[in-house]
C-alpha cells in the first residue's frame, strides 16, 4: 500500500472572492489561474453574484461568520502559502477577514480591491471602500487596483503616483496600479514600493474588454509569491502571464471575452 505524502506537493492559495456563474471572474478565475501555474486554490465564497459576460445584475453577500468559518477550516487543515483577496462583499466580511489575517501575519496577502464588475456594475459600497482602507490594506503585501479603483481608494490624491503613496502610507507594502482604464495607446502598469521610484511596464493594448482580467493578474501574483518569487519578480511574471491570457482570450457569451488561463496547455504556446 502506497504511503500518503507527508507534505503538500503543490503550494496552496487561499482565495476570498465572489462566485461568478459564468466561470469568467471571481473564484473561478482564481482556481483556473492557480491550477495553470502549479498551485492549488482553496476558494472561500464571500458573495454569490448574478452576472453574465456583459455586466453584474446583482449579488448577495455571504454571512460574515460563514466567511470566517470557511477560511479557518482551510487554514487549520492546509499549509496556506499565500492569501488572495478579491470581492469582499460586505463591511462585515471585511472585518471577519481582518480578524483572520491578523491571526496569520506571516502569510503573504494579495488584495485585488474589486469595487465593480468589468461592465461597470457596482460590487461595493462607500462603507466597504473605507473598510478596505482601514482594515485590509494595512495587512496587505501587494495591492493591485486598476486606476479607477486606486482613485476611489485614495480620493484625496490628485495623481496615480499620489494614490499609490496614500495606499503605501496605510501600511500596504507594495502597490501595482494597472492602466487599462487610462486613455493611453498602450497599457502602462506602475509598481510602487516604499522609498523607491515606481517601476513601469508597458503592454500592447488588446482591443477587447475582458471578464476576469484583474482576478487573473492578482491570482497569478499570489501564485508566484507562493512559489517563492520575491515581490518584484512575482509582479513581473504575473503581468506577462496575464497579458498572454488576454492575447489568447475567447468569446463565450455576448459580452466581454474571457482570458484563456490555460493557453499554454493548448499547444504551440497557446496560439489559437
Amino acid at each position: 500500500m502506497d504511503k500518503l505524502p507527508t507534505s503538500s506537493p503543490v503550494p496552496v492559495i487561499l482565495a476570498f472572492g465572489g462566485c461568478d456563474a459564468t466561470g469568467g471572474a471571481g473564484l473561478a478565475a482564481d482556481i483556473e489561474t492557480a491550477a495553470s501555474l502549479g498551485c492549488h486554490c482553496a476558494p472561500v465564497a464571500t458573495a454569490i453574484t448574478v452576472q453574465d459576460t456583459r455586466d453584474v445584475k446583482g449579488y448577495a453577500p455571504v454571512d460574515a461568520e460563514l466567511v470566517m468559518e470557511q477560511a479557518r477550516a482551510v487554514l487549520e487543515d492546509m499549509p496556506v502559502a499565500a492569501i488572495k483577496l478579491g470581492m469582499v462583499g460586505s463591511e462585515e466580511a471585511a472585518a471577519a477577514i481582518h480578524t483572520v489575517l491578523r491571526d496569520y501575519p506571516d502569510v503573504t496577502v494579495v488584495l485585488d480591491p474589486v469595487l465593480s464588475a468589468g461592465g461597470g456594475g457596482a460590487l461595493s459600497s462607500s462603507g466597504l471602500v473605507e473598510a478596505l482602507r482601514s482594515l485590509l490594506l494595512p495587512l496587505t503585501t501587494i495591492a493591485t487596483p486598476n486606476s479607477v479603483e486606486a482613485r476611489a481608494l485614495a480620493p484625496g490624491a490628485d495623481t496615480l503616483d499620489a494614490c499609490a503613496q496614500d495606499l503605501l502610507a496605510l501600511g500596504c507594502r507594495y502597490v501595482l496600479i494597472t492602466g487599462a482604464h487610462e486613455p493611453e495607446s498602450a497599457v502602462v502598469n506602475r509598481f510602487y514600493s516604499r522609498g523607491q521610484p515606481p517601476e513601469q511596464a508597458t503592454w500592447e493594448r488588446i482591443p477587447h474588454g475582458f471578464h476576469g482580467s484583474g482576478c487573473t493578474l492578482a491570482s497569478a501574483i499570489a501564485t508566484f509569491l507562493a512559489r517563492g518569487r520575491d515581490p518584484g519578480a512575482a509582479v513581473a511574471e504575473a503581468q506577462e502571464y496575464a497579458w498572454r491570457t488576454l492575447r489568447h482570450g475567447y468569446r463565450l457569451g455576448m459580452g466581454q471575452l474571457v482570458p484563456d488561463r490555460f493557453y499554454r496547455a493548448r499547444g504551440a504556446g497557446g496560439n489559437r
